[in-house]
This record gives structure tokens, sequence and C-alpha cells, in this order.
């Protein structure tokens, strides 16, 4: 059922798990969202399933020259986006700390701090020009807690929870940037750890009719907040 002001939506990570239901869900409640991610398959299903004036495009959002290129596309067609979703991220292999390569713990910095900071890079100025709009940025039950053999993924978490909080402080009046602990559900990442016990947890598309809602009422009030999906 169509809401009555229809939203610009900027979504990363959206082809699979939460980023898809989210999609999903926006649509459905009859706002526009401009999505991205790496799969090339998965961004085809995309177009073929939300047609215009829904957009997805295959974005590295540890790119910043692919990050640019799709802000500035995005912002000559839409404007400057109401939300902001910093979603994409990935998870190191679970293993002792001295036992991630290299190449792996720079994935998960590169994916999951630096690609939020480029996407801020890109569409926060026009959105400040404006004065309006919510910056949400993807934390996690382990970006205010830690666990063994995610200390990876628990450090880029923790880093949102600091530049979000930063961030907040740098907004104009109007503006809101927020922190996000979407809560445990049950996606491919927390079977990378939980195994078939992440069964126990709500899918993505039950999780997005409660997230859904909840990120369309974000406002300046929340600025600065930590915030978790409420029944997430």
């Amino acid at each position: 059922m169509p809401t009555a002001k229809r939203k610009i939506i900027v979504l990363t990570g959206a082809t699979r798990g939460l980023g898809r239901a989210m999609a999903e869900e926006f649509a459905r409640l009859g706002h526009t969202v401009a999505g991205c991610g790496r799969s090339r398959s998965h961004v085809e299903e995309l177009r073929r399933t939300f047609r215009a004036p829904h957009q997805f495009e295959i974005v590295d959002v540890a790119s910043d020259e692919q990050v640019e290129d799709w802000a500035a596309g995005l912002l000559q067609t839409f404007g400057p986006p109401d939300l902001l979703l910093n979603n994409a991220a990935v998870i190191n292999r679970s293993a002792p700390l001295w036992q991630v390569p290299a190449d792996e713990f720079s994935d998960v910095i590169d994916v999951n701090l630096k690609g939020v900071v480029n996407v801020i890079r890109h569409f926060a100025p026009a959105m400040i020009a404006r004065r309006a709009g919510v910056i949400v940025n993807w934390s996690s039950g382990w970006g205010r807690s830690a666990d063994a053999e995610v200390a990876p993924y628990c450090a880029s978490k923790w880093a949102i929870e600091g530049l979000s909080r930063a961030l907040s402080q740098e907004l104009p009046a109007g503006m809101a940037a927020v922190a996000l602990n979407p809560g445990i559900i049950d996606t491919d990442m927390l079977r990378s750890c939980f195994g078939g016990s992440a069964a126990h947890y709500p899918t993505p598309p039950q999780w997005a009719k409660k997230a859904v809602p909840f990120l369309l009422a974000l406002g300046p009030n929340d600025n600065g907040q930590p915030l978790t999906v409420p029944g997430g």
C-alpha cells in the first residue's frame, strides 16, 4: 500500500540478505530504491524484478571512483536521497586474529569502513546543501560488544559507531547520522559464524517488515544516537 510521500532511498549491498529484503519492502511501500551491489547476476535480477523508477547498479563501494560515478548519476536523476543506507558489508572467515590473512583483513576494512566513507563523501554534500536527509551506517551487535574469531569485523563495526557519532556533530540542523544495529537475522553472514543455529532467528524478509517502517520514521531527533531495530 503506497505511502503518502515517496522517498528516495539509496541503498548499498542491495543484492542479498538484508539489502535485498529492504529493497523489496521499500518498493512495496511505494518508495524509490537506488541500490548497488558487486554481483552482476544479482544486480541484473534486481533490474528484472524492480522496474523504473528504481535503479540498480554494479558498484564496489570499496572503490571511491566507482562510488563517485554512481553518485553523480543518481544525484542528477533523483537529487539528494531522503535516506542514505550504508548496508554493504563483509565478514572474515572465523579465525583468531593472527590467522586472518592480510588481504582478508583489508577487504573487511575496505568494504565495511572505507566503503561507508566513500558513499558519504559523494552523497552527503548534496544532502547538506538541502539541509535534509538521514544517513544510516550499518553497525552490529559486534560494534558494541565483541567475540572471538571475528576481530576484523568487530573492528570495522566499532569504527562505524565512532565515525557515525562524529559525523552527527558535523551535520547541519535538519539532518541526522546514526549507527544502526540491525539485530540478529538469519543471513548468509550469520550462518558463516553460527552455522545451522542461525535458523532460530528471523529471516531477512521478516526483519524488513519491522526495519523499513523504523527507518522511514528516522529524523533529526535521532541524530547521533546508536540505534537498534526493535525486535531485530
